[in-house]
C-alpha cells in the first residue's frame, strides 16, 4: 500500500489528538494574571506558576472542541466565505483577468519589478497591520498571475503573503506584535528602531528576491511576442474600481476605525453583489454565483475553525501554562548567547498551539521579560527574540488558519507548500537569530 502526505483536515484532526493525549501526561497548572491597565488585556505574574488539580477532559469534551473551534472563528470563517464569494463573482465576470493582463503587459519589459513592487506593497502591509487574512480575497489575483507569468504559483504565495508574514516578523511599528510586547515588556516604544528597521528591509529584499529566482518556471522571464491583454472595458473598470477600492476602504477602516471582520464581511459583501449586477449577471446569476463561491470556499473554512480547535483542546485541560514554564525555566541558568537562542526556540514552539502573535505576547512576555534580568539581557533582546520566531512561524504551522486558508484556496496542499518553503524559512529564520544575537551587544 502506497503511503501518501496526509490531507490537511488530517493533520488539523491529528494535532487535535495529540493535544489531547497531551492533557492525560501533562500536570494541568495555572500562572497568575492581573489586568494591564495601558493594553487592557490579562497579563502573566512572573514566578506564580503552582499546579493544580489535573483536569482530564473527556472524550466528548475533545470532540465538542471541534465545533466549538468553528464557533470560536465564527468572524474569520465568515469572513472567507464573504470576501471569498464576492471575488469569486469578481473572478467570473472577466474583469479580474483583463486587468492581471494589463499589469502584465504594463511590466512585460521587467518583471522583476513587478514582483520587488508586490512584495514590498505586501511587506508593509505586514509592517503595519500584521495582514493576513486580509490577502484571502486575492487569492484568484495570486493564481492568475502565476498562470500568466508561468511562475509556481506557491512562490507568488511567498512574494506576496510571505512577505507580510516577514514584514510582520521584522516589523518596528507593528501595534499587534512588537510594539505590544515592548509596551509589557516596560520597554521604551519604538526602541531600537533603526536596528530593526534595518534588519526588516535585508529581511523582506533578500526574501523576495530568493522567491523570483526560486519561482520562475522554463521560459518564465519571457511573454509570448504577440501576447496582447484583454480589452480593459468600461465595466470591467468600475468592477476593478469597486474590488481593490474595497481593499484600500477595509484597510483604512482597519488602521483608523477599529474595523475587524464583521465590518469587512459586510463591506465585502455588498461590493461581490455590485460588482455582480454591473457585470450583467443580473440578481438571480449574482446570487447564484456567490453561492458557488461559498462552494469553492468551505474548505478553507474548514481549516481555520480546527485550527482553533486545537487551542481549545490545550485550554480545557489547563496545560498551556505548564508547557510555557516548561519551555521557559531551564534557561535561566544558561550563557547569554545560548539563553537567547534558547528564548528564540521555546517562542517558536510556543507558536504552534498558540497561533496568536498577540496572544503569544501577552502570555509570554511577562515570563521572557524578568527572565532575561536574571541572565543580564536587556528586555529589548527579549522582545526581538519574541517578536522575530513567533511571526515567522505563521509560515510555517498548520495551526494558523489564515495561511491554511490562503494555500487551500490557491489549490496547494501544505505537503507542497512547505516542501517548497522550508528552505528559505530556515535561512529567514538563521538571519533573525544572527540579528537577537547582534542586539545583545547593542542593547547592553
Amino acid at each position: 500500500m502506497k503511503l501518501s502526505f496526509p490531507h490537511p483536515l488530517i493533520i488539523l484532526l491529528g494535532f487535535i489528538v495529540v493535544a489531547a493525549l497531551s492533557t492525560l501526561f501533562i500536570q494541568s497548572g495555572s500562572f497568575d494574571r492581573v489586568l494591564d491597565e495601558n493594553t487592557g488585556r490579562e497579563i502573566v505574574v512572573p514566578g506564580s506558576f503552582r499546579a493544580i488539580e489535573d483536569i482530564n477532559p473527556s472524550f466528548f469534551e475533545i470532540l465538542k472542541s471541534i465545533p466549538e473551534g468553528f464557533v470560536a472563528g465564527a468572524d474569520i470563517i465568515v469572513l472567507i466565505l464573504l470576501i471569498g464569494g464576492a471575488f469569486y463573482i469578481v473572478e467570473k465576470t472577466g474583469a479580474l483577468q483583463a486587468g492581471i493582463e494589463a499589469l502584465i503587459y504594463r511590466f512585460r519589459s521587467n518583471q522583476y519589478l513587478l514582483f520587488y513592487l508586490l512584495g514590498t506593497v505586501f511587506a508593509i502591509g505586514g509592517a503595519s497591520i500584521s495582514m493576513q487574512e486580509e490577502l484571502i480575497p486575492m487569492v484568484p489575483i495570486f493564481v492568475i498571475l502565476a498562470a500568466k507569468l508561468n511562475y509556481d504559483l506557491r512562490a507568488i504565495i511567498a512574494i506576496t503573503l510571505g512577505s507580510s508574514l516577514v514584514g510582520a516578523a521584522f516589523s518596528p511599528i507593528n501595534p499587534f506584535v512588537g510594539l505590544l510586547a515592548q509596551n509589557i515588556a516596560e520597554v521604551p516604544l519604538f526602541s531600537g528602531v533603526l536596528f530593526r528597521s534595518i534588519f526588516m528591509v535585508l529581511a523582506v529584499f533578500a526574501w523576495i528576491t530568493y522567491h523570483i529566482k526560486l519561482g520562475k518556471l522554463k521560459n518564465g522571464d519571457q511573454l509570448n511576442a504577440d501576447f496582447r491583454p484583454s480589452p480593459l472595458s468600461r465595466k470591467y473598470g468600475i468592477i476593478l474600481l469597486l474590488s481593490f477600492g474595497g481593499i484600500g476602504v477595509m484597510i483604512y477602516g482597519i488602521t483608523s476605525l477599529d474595523w475587524g471582520y464583521i465590518e469587512m464581511s459586510a463591506l465585502f459583501f455588498v461590493i461581490g453583489v455590485t460588482c455582480g449586477l454591473v457585470g450583467g449577471m443580473g440578481l438571480n446569476g449574482t446570487a447564484r454565483t456567490y453561492a458557488a463561491g461559498f462552494g469553492e470556499m468551505i474548505f478553507a473554512g474548514m481549516i481555520v475553525g480546527l485550527a482553533r480547535s486545537v487551542y481549545l483542546v490545550l485550554e480545557k485541560g489547563e496545560i498551556i501554562d505548564p508547557l510555557i514554564q516548561a519551555l521557559f525555566s531551564p534557561l535561566e541558568s544558561l550563557p547569554e548567547t545560548l539563553a537567547v537562542a534558547g528564548i528564540f526556540v521555546s517562542q517558536a514552539l510556543v507558536h504552534i498551539p498558540v497561533p496568536s502573535t498577540s496572544g503569544q505576547a501577552v502570555l509570554t512576555i511577562p515570563l521572557t521579560a524578568p527572565l532575561s534580568d536574571l541572565i543580564g539581557l536587556s528586555r529589548d533582546v527579549a522582545v526581538l527574540a519574541f517578536q522575530y520566531p513567533a511571526g515567522l512561524m505563521d509560515i510555517l504551522t498548520p495551526t494558523n488558519g489564515g495561511m491554511m486558508a490562503i494555500i487551500t484556496g490557491a489549490g496547494i496542499s501544505y505537503k507542497d507548500w512547505i516542501a517548497y518553503i522550508w528552505k528559505s524559512w530556515l535561512f529567514i529564520a538563521i538571519f533573525a537569530l544572527i540579528a537577537c544575537f547582534l542586539s545583545i551587544l547593542l542593547f547592553k
